[in-house]
C-alpha cells in the first residue's frame, strides 16, 4: 500500500488516456496522434503542447463511492455538472479510492463509472478535426492502467494548483480507415505550433476564446526514441519532437517507456 505524505485533502482525477494509433498512408510506418492544444495564460503567454486524447470519466452512479467518502465534493461546477470523476477525498481514503476504480473500469458489467473511451473519442475528432468518427473506423484494445500517486499541482484550468493525484485507464486505439488515416496526417500539417500560437493570439484580438486546438501525428519509434535517450528518473519531462512540444502525458500512453512517476497495472 502506498503511503500519501499530503495534507488532509487531496484532488483524485479518473481519466482515460488513449494510444490513438495508424500507419502511414507512404510508408506503413506507426504514426502516433495527439491532441495538440494552444492556451492562453493569465501572464499572456500561449501555451502550446500535444497531449494523448481522452478525457475524464464520468461518475454513472454516485452511491457505492459516496459509501466510501461520504457526500461527493467535485472540484469545480464544471466537473459537477457533468459528473467527471475529478473530486476531493480526505487523503486516507486514496487506496480505497484507487481499488474501486481499478476494480470497476476493468469490470465489463460494470455500471457505475464510465470505462470505455468512445465518448470523449468521438467529441475530441470533432473539436480538433471537425471529422465525425464513426465505430467502424477504429477497433479498441485495454492496455490497464496508470497510476500517479505521488501528488502534483494540477495546471487543469478548473482546479489549478490543487495537489492532485491521477488515475488513468489506458486504450490503444488503433485508426483502420486508410481515408481517415490521410486526412489526419494532412490536418496535423496545417498549423505549425506557432501558427496555432498565432491563431490564439488573432482569436483574442477579436474579442474570441483563448485557446484553439487540433490534431498532431508523428512517428510512434521516434517519439520512444526520444524518451529512452533520458535514464529513467529523467524521462517525466515535456520534450521537443520535430518542433512540437510534447506534454508529460504523453508518457502514459507509451506501455514500454518506464519511469518512477507511474505505477502501471495491467
Amino acid at each position: 500500500m502506498t503511503e500519501l505524505n499530503t495534507p488532509q485533502q487531496l484532488r483524485v482525477s479518473v481519466a482515460t488516456y488513449n494510444q490513438v494509433i495508424f500507419p502511414h498512408p507512404g510508408d506503413g510506418s506507426m504514426m502516433l496522434a495527439l491532441e495538440r492544444k494552444a492556451t492562453s495564460l493569465s501572464d499572456d503567454s500561449i501555451s502550446v503542447r500535444a497531449q494523448p486524447f481522452g478525457g475524464g470519466i464520468r461518475i454513472l452512479n454516485p452511491t457505492p463511492l459516496q459509501r466510501i467518502i461520504g457526500k461527493i465534493q467535485f472540484d469545480s461546477e464544471r466537473s459537477k455538472q457533468e459528473q467527471d470523476f475529478r473530486i476531493l477525498i480526505p487523503s486516507s481514503k486514496w487506496e480505497l479510492i484507487k481499488q474501486y476504480c481499478l476494480q470497476h473500469l476493468e469490470d465489463e458489467d460494470n455500471i457505475e463509472l464510465e470505462a470505455e473511451p468512445d465518448r470523449e473519442l468521438v467529441e475530441e475528432f470533432m473539436e480538433t478535426m471537425k471529422v465525425k468518427l464513426s465505430p467502424s473506423q477504429y477497433t479498441v484494445q485495454p492496455l490497464g492502467f496508470v497510476i500517479e500517486n505521488r501528488p502534483v499541482r494540477t495546471s487543469n484550468d478548473y482546479a489549478r494548483g490543487q495537489l492532485t493525484v491521477h488515475l488513468y485507464r489506458i486504450f490503444r486505439v488503433q485508426i483502420i480507415d486508410s481515408t481517415l488515416c490521410t486526412i489526419m496526417g494532412s490536418i496535423s500539417q496545417l498549423y505549425t505550433d506557432q501558427g496555432l500560437e498565432r491563431l490564439v493570439r488573432n482569436k483574442l484580438e477579436d474579442g474570441g476564446q483563448g485557446r484553439a486546438n487540433t490534431i498532431l501525428t508523428l512517428s510512434l519509434d521516434r517519439i520512444k526514441d526520444t524518451y529512452l535517450a533520458f535514464a529513467p528518473e529523467m524521462r517525466y519531462r515535456k520534450i521537443v519532437v520535430e518542433d512540437h512540444t510534447l506534454d508529460e502525458s504523453v508518457l502514459a500512453v507509451l506501455e514500454d517507456i518506464e519511469i518512477p512517476e507511474y505505477e502501471r497495472v495491467s
